[in-house]
């Protein structure tokens, strides 16, 4: 699928289409153009990029199914590739995309193998706005930027709560499963904060440096950028340590409750040690044991056995233990 937008700003006039809007484009001595390539085969995609005089060496970048977010700069577009989440998730257990920006003078292309949130939000803005376009490409690089990185930020305050209902789960009625829960949190909550250090430099080299490619009105959405994204990294290690809390807390009460249970099966053990005792010895077929011989020697012994025993509850109830 591809998605143009040609921009002109002597007219404020915005068109849409596809391909052909390249060829008006390059006629177009001061037009705008934005370009979004979705799911494309290799072959037409690298055509398209070729014919934008992008370098080889960032085409197989932009290409690459995996690559690290980067920022490059090369004589006639400046090379940004982030990493998205991907439009069917919606939560903490998400998937990811490559977006891959061309941002020049006059043009702007973004790539993704997959349908990209971000890049439809946009759309839409810039329906409803032509003259986003004003500003230059760079204007909707960094709206794309934005809207990229307030996803991540929309994911993490979504998990907040559920945190809370973990925590207040592990004192009525804590299972195997939270902890289960909490250890894939924790994967996905060290992902996020990799992609944001990766993101962070970006937005650190858009918000410091003065490029030609990157119009200078842009001063405060470059900082609102890089506020995002720190704020995200903040938000990840926050949460990644409350489930490493909740983690250790679920241990701990794991280890308490097993101590309880020890402690009860060990008092039960002291109880009848005493009692099996005295048990044992009258069960010796001795014929010279005179109690045996008595007639209440049964019910003396098992009184004496049933006051053993309190005498033992009663001590273990002072010292707390039960």
């Amino acid at each position: 699928m591809l998605n143009a937008f040609l921009f002109d700003p002597t007219t404020h006039v915005l068109k849409t289409g596809g391909e052909e809007l390249i060829a008006l484009w390059q006629k177009s001595p001061e037009g705008i153009l934005w370009l979004d390539i979705e799911s494309e085969p290799e072959q037409d995609e690298t055509a398209i990029l070729e014919a934008f005089n992008i370098h080889p060496l960032a085409i197989q970048d932009a290409l690459r199914p995996r690559h690290p977010p980067k920022i490059e700069r090369f004589d006639d577009f400046l090379f940004i590739l982030l990493r998205g989440i991907d439009a069917k998730s919606s939560g903490i257990d998400f998937s990811v995309i490559q977006l891959s920006l061309f941002v020049g003078n006059r043009f702007l292309i973004s790539r993704h193998s997959k349908p990209s949130v971000s890049a439809n939000w946009l759309m839409n803005e810039l329906k409803k706005n032509p003259r986003l376009l004003e500003d230059g490409p760079s204007k909707l690089a960094v709206c794309l930027s934005n809207r990229l990185a307030r996803r991540y930020i929309e994911i993490l305050l979504a998990l907040e709560p559920r945190l809370d209902e973990i925590e207040e789960e592990m004192f009525s009625r804590p299972e195997d499963k939270l902890l289960a829960e909490l250890t894939s949190y924790k994967s996905q909550l060290r992902n996020i904060t990799r992609i944001a250090s990766y993101h962070k430099e970006i937005a650190i080299w858009l918000r410091d440096r003065k490029d030609s490619f990157i119009n200078e009105s842009l001063t405060h959405e470059l900082v609102d950028l890089y506020e995002q994204i720190e704020r995200t990294q903040s938000l990840s290690n926050m949460h990644y340590q409350n489930c490493n809390d909740l983690t250790d807390g679920y241990l701990g009460m794991a280890s308490h409750q097993l101590n309880r249970v020890m402690q009860l099966l060990t008092i039960i053990t002291v109880i009848f040690v005493p009692l099996t005792f005295m048990a044992g010895i009258y069960g010796m077929n001795f014929q010279n044991m005179p109690e045996l011989a008595s007639a209440n020697g049964y019910f003396i012994l098992l009184g004496v056995m049933l006051v053993v025993a309190i005498l033992q509850i009663i001590y273990f109830r002072k010292k707390r233990w039960l």
